[in-house]
């Protein structure tokens, strides 16, 4: 596994730069991986901004998206959807989205991809971590690490291919 940190995270500012900067990251970030070590089994992904990113630039040879907490729409703004990002992905997907997430509910996301795999994270907001106290954070993690893993497994030949058509 191979983390890439977007250059905005590292240089400590909060909010995302311009689309334009963050895919051109990306896309040099996944050339050197693919130089590097061309036979890779790639599954790219990313959490909030970065699963755009992911969404935005996947083209072989990866083999899939995972997408953590999918920002479907700014807050409150559901008419400004961010649906196409995610709509043009021609492979499989997995969306990994919290309950309560005000940037697009596990609800909202599985009525605007139909035809794509969505994990609800019960209970979560956009950080999909624990909301309380009494919330269980292992059982948390177990709820988006085995979908996730499996996810993976079967998009790198471990295991029967999720379904990979966009919406109709």
């Amino acid at each position: 596994m191979l983390r890439f940190e977007q250059p905005w995270r590292t240089a400590g500012r909060r909010v995302a730069g311009p689309a334009k900067q963050l895919d051109s990251a990306w896309q040099s970030a996944l050339k050197t991986i693919t130089d590097r070590w061309p036979d890779i089994p790639l599954v790219v992904g990313g959490r909030s901004a970065g699963a755009r990113v992911a969404c935005r630039c996947f083209a072989s040879p990866a083999r899939g998206v995972v997408a953590l907490a999918f920002p479907l729409h700014p807050p409150g703004r559901p008419a400004s959807s961010r649906a196409a990002e995610l709509d043009a992905v021609e492979g499989p997907v997995l969306i990994v989205q919290g309950e309560r997430d005000p940037f697009g509910t596990s609800d909202e996301v599985r009525r605007a991809f139909p035809g794509r795999d969505v994990v609800n994270v019960a209970g979560a907001v956009h950080g999909l971590g624990p909301t309380r106290k009494a919330d269980d954070p292992t059982a948390r993690a177990a709820a988006i690490v085995e979908p996730v893993a499996r996810f993976v497994s079967a998009v790198t030949g471990g295991g029967q291919l999720p379904r990979t058509s966009a919406r109709s």
